[in-house]
């Protein structure tokens, strides 16, 4: 295994980490019981809590932007890690569920299904909807939330994609068409007697996708902190409010790498990201393009088997040889501020930030809380 720049970060899914959230919440004992340590103290005293989530909001770019989210920074909390890869479609999967990647088997923003590379958020491969062949409920069979019927304040367009199925069904969603809504219909669902209520926000990702580091990025961090400020004063007096993110960002910039014709020689699939990319190959030909791969980047990524990956339980303890299956055999995961071009993957624009691997800047991800008093 290339490890030049330090070990890649695996979660430690025991400990604080975004999958154990909702099962401290929701779990059969009060709140005082099943709370752990890392988790703020506003949870132990709460009538209700509402947890917000913020999607691409790092820990490392949290505290490098601090001067710009003080409702954040006020809060108590602490960094914690999520899941592997650092990615949406895990990630959110892994809080709604409290399960790790290898149990719910969302192991990747592109994964092999039925020989096919699936794109877990569009539930698509290629241009074609697989929502009927690839039922969402087949793919990830557990219930969000443990089973409870929970409000999901999230956006209303989001609301019927097979994604949502995937990790959202069975809770009330709870539709928003602007961000101001968010803290309207949060503080609506404490006062109507709802004890956890789920909201989510994807502002940060997109413009730290689209612009990048610098003023679009903090206007929006701006924003998303005054959105949780006004969650704050929406909710009525005995409810915490937590925030947690999915996952942190990289700057890549226009740092793309091709992988050459002769390192793709004996892939067959591509799949995973451009900071978490797979290689599918033959099981003999699993030497060799490790030996390749070291040579060509593994000064810009730790190149790693499946093997390895399962043996250092990167996605959990426990993971069913059907989940294995929709994993690739060789993935190289950049520690350096790079992505790993796949034609396949490239969507109408290049992302300026993006994450997936192991590093600091995308597995640490904060868990605040205040309670409203």
């Amino acid at each position: 295994m290339s490890r030049p720049a330090g070990n890649p970060i695996v979660p430690d899914y025991s400990g604080p980490n975004v999958r154990g959230i909702v099962p401290a919440i929701l779990g059969p004992s009060s709140w005082a019981d099943t709370v752990p340590a890392w988790m703020p103290d506003a949870v132990r005293v709460a009538d209700a809590v509402v947890l917000v989530v913020l999607d691409g909001l790092g820990w490392d770019q949290l505290q490098s932007h601090a001067s710009l989210a003080p409702t954040l920074m006020a809060m108590q909390g602490r960094a914690i890690q999520t899941v592997a890869p650092t990615t949406t479609a895990t990630a959110l999967s892994s809080i709604t569920t409290g399960l790790t990647p290898g149990e719910h088997g969302l192991v990747g923003y592109r994964m092999v299904l039925g020989g096919e590379v699936m794109n877990v958020l569009r539930w698509a491969v290629g241009d074609q909807q697989v929502r009927r062949s690839q039922p969402p409920s087949s793919v990830q069979p557990f219930e969000p939330f443990l089973g409870h019927r929970v409000p999901v304040v999230a956006q209303g367009e989001l609301q019927n994609s097979a994604f949502s199925e995937a990790h959202l069904r069975g809770c009330e969603p709870v539709g928003w068409r602007a961000p101001s809504s968010i803290a309207v219909e949060a503080g609506a669902q404490v006062r109507a007697g709802e004890r956890f209520v789920y909201c989510y926000y994807n502002g940060i990702d997109k413009i730290a996708h689209e612009r990048g580091f610098g003023d679009f990025y903090d206007a929006e961090l701006r924003f998303a902190d005054a959105l949780v400020a006004d969650v704050v004063a929406a909710v009525p007096a005995g409810t915490a409010v937590l925030v947690t993110a999915d996952h942190g960002q990289v700057d890549v910039g226009d740092r793309v790498v091709h992988p050459s014709a002769e390192l793709l020689g004996p892939v067959t699939l591509q799949s995973g990201e451009g900071r978490f990319r797979w290689l599918h190959c033959a099981h003999e030909n699993i030497a060799g393009l490790v030996d390749a791969a070291e040579a060509e980047v593994g000064s810009l990524a730790w190149v790693v088997t499946k093997e390895q990956m399962l043996d250092e339980s990167w996605f959990g303890p426990t993971i069913a040889p059907p989940i294995q299956r929709r994993l690739g055999d060789v993935a190289l995961c950049a520690h350096e501020p790079v992505s790993f071009f796949e034609a396949a993957d490239s969507g109408p624009f290049e992302l300026v930030c993006r994450h997936g691997s192991l590093t600091s800047a995308e597995v640490n991800v904060p868990l605040l809380g205040t309670f409203v008093g």
